[in-house]
């Protein structure tokens, strides 16, 4: 059973189980009747080994010894009183021996001796008197006799003869003892032996009562473990014709737990419901195996489907974004992530609302309304860059009440802007066409007013050389803006060329240092020379406005809080990308559109046309890049201000005119179908 237990065998605990029921039912009544047994035979103990019992015992022995006491006593007053009378007849011993023995026998027959000897220091008797029933004593040894003075007799219980004897030595008699006898009841006696004889047998009984203890102990221990032991034998025989068949089942169900569904419990009627249970698993296993073997080709029908949608929707470049009945996103492909600013595995199961806030109230028309399909625009911002979405929900063909949606996302930002920014180029150019031509007479007009009748006007003359001053300067205002128009509606072809970039900066940041003398322009170089093939030209008017503006933005600040005004240009390069990167501690871009400083006519300056930005991303645009517009506190925390990068690509990687973007192409064929 432990070892079955320990391997993990089936149904081994419940074979424990069962065995230790069976020893529990026999072992609790043979412990109760030894706990029974074991207490009674301790009270009768008790009442055995009793104080009554014992202070009886103890009287019987005192009394005992009381009785031998006074005869003690007696036959020492009597040895004591018979040697001083043996001692004065001591001449009649010497003279008259027949005379003393005489006196000696009514010595011995008045004191009622049974025994009466004068001893020699040797043990031989001089003289023994003759008393009725004279009992035969044994004589006291030499080494006995050498220690017995005259004082002090010496007194012994002869319990053989049931009697007493004392000896003493005689005073006046050389090396010469007297040993009297004197007998004793014999019942007496025996009840003093018998009584000894008691008090022995109590006492080692009493010493014997824990062995006494331990051997009724041990009897009830074996026909405990015999009883123990039995209902183990039988228990076992009965979990065996019970374990078995669990057994089996236990073991074809974990079979069956690994995938195994093939598995069969043999079955025998004689093992009754255990052997229907049996029968009841097979069917099961059964069953199961035809249902997983559907489920399977299911699964491989829905695996096949699912890696090809996957497919589609992982090569699709519009974003397409699940959403359950519930509002809730399940799915989300690689566009989409890009869009969203975040991993699908972030957004699985948190509700659409909170993801993209934005297409709250298309989603909300798509989930009412009757329409399949429900399409709008919606504008999104997302690491401070703005996107234009095409927003597309299709709803589920399911019955089901709560039913999917499939939201399609189109990025059509690169579309408007180049809608907006062909709008905006072809009424430039028809600006700059009706304007410009009339504005060279007006100012040659005024100039000729002003030297013709300069001279002759006297009445407020001041005001009339204020007012062609006006014209003339106004006039020229109007060409500066006519010419910003030109350069944006038609912009010059790149010249690309192999260029340093790195002196290129420096000389755009030298020009402007000195035209800067308020304002603080550092430099950072990556690298003192860096070679690349760009417009050198067309790149430092891009730096050279980037730069003009954060001195500008420097000078929008309040003078109690401007302090010295900062600009830092750090060039960087990564593999064939090149970064400028222009951080000022001016006034700050705003937060809301701030895309929108991109595209034309969109300024946040009260004098500025809006065309600075636009006329840049244009630049870096042709040169397969673009800005960036962030705020410093994202480079260096904690501080005021704009953080401007602008960014392109060599040329040697993607020649110009040649690999260049569709927009670029867009712009020198004049096509607006093939910007779009």
């Amino acid at each position: 059973m432990v070892q079955a237990r320990r391997r993990g065998r089936a149904a081994a605990r419940l074979h424990v189980q069962i065995v230790g029921l069976f020893a529990v039912i026999a072992a609790v009544p043979a412990i109760l009747v030894a706990l029974v047994a074991s207490i009674t035979l301790d009270r009768g103990l008790d009442r055995l080994f009793s104080t009554r019992t014992r202070a009886i015992i103890e009287n019987s022995v005192i009394v005992a010894n009381a009785y031998l006491q006074e005869h003690a006593q007696l036959i020492r007053g009597d040895v004591m009183a018979m040697s001083f009378d043996v001692a004065r007849a001591k001449p009649l011993f010497d003279s008259e021996r027949d005379r003393f023995k005489q006196f000696f026998n009514a010595q011995a027959r008045v004191r009622g001796l049974s025994s009466a000897m004068i001893i020699g220091g040797d043990g031989a008797v001089i003289e023994r008197a003759e008393v009725l029933g004279d009992t035969p004593a044994p004589l006291p040894d030499a080494p006995g006799l050498a220690s017995v003075s005259e004082s002090e007799p010496q007194i012994a219980m002869l319990f053989e003869t049931n009697s007493v004897a004392a000896v003493i030595k005689l005073r006046g008699y050389e090396n010469t003892f007297l040993s009297i006898i004197r007998p004793l009841d014999p019942r007496v006696v025996a009840h003093l032996r018998e009584t000894q004889s008691t008090v022995s047998d109590f006492a080692n009984l009493q010493s014997r009562r824990f062995g006494v203890q331990l051997a009724f102990a041990l009897m009830y221990t074996v026909i405990a473990l015999a009883v123990l032991l039995s209902a183990a034998w039988l228990g076992l025989n009965f979990a065996n014709r019970l374990v078995a068949p669990i057994r089996r089942l236990i073991g074809a169900a974990n079979i069956v737990s690994t995938g195994n569904l093939y598995i069969q419990v043999p079955v025998s009627r004689s093992e009754g419901d255990l052997g229907q249970l049996g029968e009841t698993f097979n069917r099961m296993t059964y069953e199961l195996r035809t249902q997983r073997d559907d489920i399977v080709r299911a699964r491989d029908l829905i695996d096949q489907r699912r890696r090809f949608t996957e497919a589609v929707l992982a090569g699709a470049s519009a974003g397409v974004i699940g959403v359950d009945g519930n509002g809730c996103i399940s799915i989300l492909n690689r566009s989409a992530e890009k869009l969203v600013d975040r991993i699908e595995a972030d957004v699985i199961g948190h509700p659409l609302q909170e993801i993209l806030p934005e297409l709250k109230e298309i989603f909300a028309n798509a989930q009412s309304g009757s329409q399949r399909l429900v399409q709008g625009q919606v504008t999104i911002s997302r690491q401070n860059r703005e996107r234009n979405l095409s927003v597309r929900v299709t709803t589920e063909q399911s019955p089901d009440a709560e039913r999917g949606y499939v939201i399609t996302l189109d990025d059509i930002t690169e579309l408007v802007t180049a809608q907006r920014t062909s709008a905006w180029a072809d009424i430039a150019r028809r600006i700059a066409h009706e304007i410009k031509n009339p504005l060279t007479p007006i100012q040659l007009s005024a100039e000729r007013l002003r030297r013709k009748y300069g001279k002759t006007i006297t009445d407020d003359p001041a005001v009339f050389f204020q007012c062609t001053d006006t014209i003339v300067r106004q006039v020229d205002d109007i060409k500066r803006m006519v010419d910003e128009f030109s350069k944006f509606a038609r912009m010059p072809k790149a010249v690309i060329a192999a260029e340093d970039v790195a002196d290129t900066v420096r000389q755009v940041v030298f020009l402007m240092r000195v035209g800067n003398e308020e304002v603080d322009i550092d430099l950072e170089l990556a690298e003192e020379a860096m070679p690349v093939r760009f417009d050198s030209r067309l790149i430092s008017q891009a730096l050279t406005n980037i730069i003009k503006n954060a001195g500008e933005a420097i000078g929008a600040v309040p003078q109690s809080e401007r302090g010295r005004g900062r600009i830092r240009v750090i060039t960087s390069r990564d593999g064939d990308s090149i970064s400028i990167d222009v951080i000022d501690n001016g006034i700050g871009l705003p937060k809301e559109n701030r895309n929108r400083l991109l595209e034309p006519y969109v300024t946040t300056r009260e004098k500025g046309t809006g065309l600075g930005l636009a006329i840049v991303g244009r630049i870096l645009e042709e040169h397969g890049g673009g800005i960036e517009l962030h705020d410093a506190s994202e480079r260096f925390p904690g501080e005021r201000g704009a953080w401007m990068r602008l960014h392109f690509i060599d040329e040697q990687v993607v020649p110009a005119g040649t690999a260049g973007s569709p927009r670029t192409k867009a712009r020198e064929n004049g096509d607006v179908a093939a910007e779009q």
